[in-house]
């Protein structure tokens, strides 16, 4: 019988001393089964070989627009704030009418956010772009090499914008175990004050898929209609109602001044997808690092051996259960009746997505009882998904195949009908799959 054997590696001279004691002490953290950074306070995990976060440069599309103004071969096309946003929107084919509105203080620029003077936020299913009136714009967009890389962009400079990525500010928040331990995507629900300050000690939550619509949208606008009570649309005081109710608006018009914004809406649908889409993000990003990680770490450990039949294949395994799950929708919070919002957002969003001979779609909407139609995230389109590791994508996608199969006895609440619908869109719209080889 061979013995484990493992040698204990020497730190890579070329690190400098700090990351060198950093990267000692992440090795002797996961031989002690101990979380990575949890006991001695080191560098994050992801700030270490192989993944070097915030040192390797990033090459995604925001990235290569900053290079573009740099040289003078991109021209920002207007001068005013909002022409400026939707440049950016346009530039990272973002729809601007995916526009959300949040107006609790929960996020980088707090001192410029309260209940007149909304954040909003657009999203793509690559790609996130926030925006406060008379600040900055702030972006999240998926880099085929980091997974989430996150940027300031401010008017400025010779080009008209200064775009800077930030690897610090951000990640206070967008880097915690709120994030499963990785930098991802946070939705949260607050009680905030007439100011916008969360009274945190009411409590807070963090919005999935999951979430009971009861807890969600605190701190939010909420246009459109809900057959079931939240908490947007309101501030609350120590005193006051607590209790969701929901207060159903058509457009904010009422409440602030609707022409710093390009649309007069934070719809409803546009939140329920999301706060879909940010789980998934966050778990395929999590999955992606924490297997780099557990294979560098068996391949420093032991060079001669496959780190798919030990521990890394044992991350992946256990990564592409988390995604598989949320990819069908596991413990969707129920919609009731149904929610109502504005055709527009709806039309974009199905628009991007592809759709078989027949019509049927992944971003087909139900909103009743449940957001989609078919129960099958329309986030295997993705740069993330496309980009996880090839030991990751193949384990989510065999247990993929077994779930349509009907032989996952895990994941059973998806009728006969829907797993053939599901199949039938996948083999016609996503390249690549195919059933019987799953």
């Amino acid at each position: 019988m061979r013995g484990i054997g493992y040698q204990i590696p020497v730190p890579d001279p070329m690190l400098s001393p700090m990351k060198r004691i950093a990267s000692s002490l992440n090795l002797l953290s996961l031989l002690l089964g101990i979380p990575a950074g949890a006991a001695f306070g080191q560098l994050d995990f992801w700030d270490l070989p192989p993944i070097s976060y915030s040192d390797t440069p990033a090459t995604d599309a925001i990235s290569k627009m900053a290079a573009e103004l740099a040289a003078g071969t991109l021209e920002i096309e207007g001068q005013g704030a909002l022409e400026r946003l939707e440049f950016v929107l346009n530039k990272l084919e973002v729809p601007v009418e995916s526009q959300v509105l949040v107006f609790s203080k929960t996020s980088l620029q707090n001192g410029r956010i309260h209940p007149k003077n909304p954040r909003s936020l657009y999203f793509s299913e690559n790609a996130y772009v926030g925006y406060v009136p008379g600040g900055a714009m702030e972006a999240i967009i998926h880099d085929p090499v980091l997974g989430p890389v996150f940027y300031l962009i401010e008017s400025g400079g010779k080009q008209g914008l200064r775009i800077e990525r930030d690897t610090n500010n951000c990640l206070s928040c967008h880097a915690t175990g709120r994030t499963e331990g990785v930098p991802g995507m946070l939705i949260r629900s607050v009680y905030p004050d007439s100011d916008g300050h969360p009274l945190l000690h009411l409590g807070t939550n963090d919005v999935s898929h999951e979430t009971p619509l009861d807890q969600r949208w605190g701190g939010w606008y909420v246009t459109g209609s809900s057959s079931l009570p939240h908490l947007g649309n309101r501030v609350f005081s120590e005193e006051g109602d607590l209790e969701p109710k929901g207060h159903p608006i058509e457009d904010v018009g009422g409440l602030l001044d609707i022409s710093k914004y390009p649309l007069p809406t934070s719809d409803i649908v546009a939140l329920v997808v999301l706060e879909h889409q940010c789980e998934m993000h966050t778990l395929m990003n999590a999955a992606a690092m924490n297997y780099r990680r557990a294979r560098h770490f068996t391949k420093t450990m032991d060079p001669g051996s496959d780190p798919d039949s030990g521990s890394a294949g044992g991350v992946a395994e256990s990564w592409a259960d988390k995604i598989v799950e949320c990819m069908f929708f596991k413990d969707e919070a129920d919609l009731g009746e149904g929610i109502e919002g504005n055709a527009g957002f709806q039309n974009a969003f199905a628009s991007q997505f592809p759709r078989t001979e027949d019509g049927d779609s992944l971003a087909e909407f139900r909103l009743y009882g449940r957001i989609f139609k078919n129960r099958c995230s329309y986030m295997v389109y993705s740069d993330a998904f496309r980009g996880l590791p090839e030991t990751v994508k193949g384990k989510v996608l065999a247990r993929m195949g077994k779930v349509l199969e009907g032989t996952d006895p895990d994941i059973d609440w998806i009728g006969s009908s829907e797993r053939k619908r599901i199949s039938r869109i996948l083999e016609e719209t996503f390249d690549g799959w195919n059933l019987e080889e799953k």
